[in-house]
């Protein structure tokens, strides 16, 4: 359950393995590829490339793609052990993990994830977006944050030759940002993002990256953590560099704070005017401690980009402090931590929102050699029948799309961007998808 990388990737360990075997992938979207098409800014081209490789996978004959599904209402355990004699589940993590201060839920206080599906055009989120701040913060410094930060800064214009729906790129050409504040309440040596995304950053003709000289400070555990890393090295050496150079003019401004932790955001008439944070000091072990001095920001919009979270599966066990399905080498456990027969999970769903994609093979080979180590034991499907699946969901009216069907919506996209000299431009609408998907 889930055709996004983890559930690709598994699918085709599975496939090479000497077991003799079919595949099918169900999605909830009517488009496969998960986290890549709905989750990565669409000025990433790069990470994007993935799809080639995945594409590949979904190409082979004993994988199979059912798109527009849904577990829990589609189908549910019981319906999918009829026709398998296992189920994993790779539904990623899409939703925001909560953050706790004081004005957290005021209007102009926003989830980085909502923003995220917004932007790269998912099916079940609104076709506007609020775009009326001209200073907005954007809470965490994980590659998330800056992929926010970098969207909201950049002008409408320099993503015209992304994928970018039409309406994102007219919401994002009328709004009047002019300066983006980026916080982490630790040091540089503790950024979570990658050295590749912060030079990023820098590469807009019309957006001034600011790194603030006081923010740049280090302590054992900050010099122990660039001499064991050397992308952690790479990224601090881009933040001194930019931190000791001469400001530009570029119209908009993009500045990166480091230790500084957010303690409220500040309300008025029930909308957003500003955040507060507390000044910290590191304490020598890479952690830090509040010095009881606070600044106030002025902002009209907040953006936590504090990490994602999974959602609850029903009918499978689930942890709800670490968001992960409670598990063994993938194997699903109950409560009593026992195995749930033939049923496991791979990647964030598995391990939490943790990694570059890449990393989520590790999990699919570790999940894979479970499943065929357990393979004798499985319980066999009541029907043996791989074309029932079809029949089912045909009898509940579910309007399923197929591999041959993203093929269709591919070309169409690629199509719509024709005309402009783009590669594509993304359909949103889910029945627009579904139909050409179906054609």
């Amino acid at each position: 359950m889930g055709a996004g990388p983890a559930g690709i990737y598994a699918a085709d360990i599975l496939d090479k393995s000497d077991a003799d075997v079919t595949i099918d992938l169900f999605e909830r979207m009517p488009a496969p590829f998960g986290l890549i098409r709905y989750g990565v800014a669409p000025d990433h081209p790069r990470i994007k490339g993935i799809v080639t490789a995945l594409h590949k996978v979904l190409d082979k004959p004993n994988i199979r793609l059912l798109g527009n599904v849904d577990y829990g209402t589609d189908l549910k355990l019981d319906d999918l052990r009829q026709f398998y004699d296992a189920v994993i589940f790779s539904t990623g993590a899409m939703a925001d993990r909560a953050l706790d201060i004081p004005g957290i839920d005021l209007d102009g206080s926003y989830g980085a994830a909502d923003f995220v599906s917004w932007y790269d055009g998912h099916p079940d989120v609104p076709r506007t977006w609020p775009l009326n701040a001209t200073s907005v913060a954007v809470l965490g410094v994980g590659n998330v944050a800056l992929d926010v930060a970098r969207i909201l800064a950049k002008t409408a214009d320099e993503l015209l030759s992304t994928d970018i729906p039409d309406n994102v790129y007219q919401g994002l050409k009328a709004s009047p940002v002019t300066d983006v504040h980026v916080f982490g309440r630790r040091g540089p040596a503790q950024a979570k993002f990658t050295p590749l995304e912060l030079r990023e950053l820098d590469h807009s003709p019309n957006v001034e990256v600011i790194v603030y000289p006081e923010d740049i400070e280090f302590d054992e555990g900050s010099i122990a953590a660039l001499r064991a890393s050397k992308q952690i090295d790479m990224v601090v050496k881009t933040l001194q560099e930019w931190a000791i150079r001469d400001q530009g003019d570029r119209p908009k401004r993009l500045h990166l704070h480091f230790l500084h932790s957010p303690c409220e955001i500040v309300g008025e008439d029930g909308r957003v005017v500003g955040l507060r944070t507390e000044r910290t000091e590191l304490t020598g072990d890479g952690n830090v401690r509040g010095t009881g001095e606070f600044h106030d920001w002025d902002v009209q919009a907040v953006y936590r980009a504090v990490g994602y979270l999974s959602s609850h599966l029903p009918e499978i066990p689930f942890d709800h402090t670490t968001g992960t399905v409670p598990n063994q080498a993938g194997r699903v456990l109950d409560i009593d931590e026992e195995q749930v027969p033939g049923v496991y999970v791979t990647g964030w769903i598995k391990r939490g929102p943790v990694g570059l994609i890449g990393h989520t093979k590790g999990d699919a080979a570790e999940t894979i050699a479970s499943l065929l180590a357990d393979a004798e034991n499985l319980t066999a499907p009541a029907v043996d029948d791989p074309d029932a699946i079809l029949g089912f969901l045909t009898e509940r009216g579910v309007p399923f799309t197929t591999w041959e069907g993203w093929g269709k919506l591919d070309a169409h996209e690629k199509s719509l961007g024709v005309p402009h000299g783009r590669d594509r431009v993304k359909v949103v609408e889910r029945d627009e998808m579904t139909r050409i998907s179906r054609s």
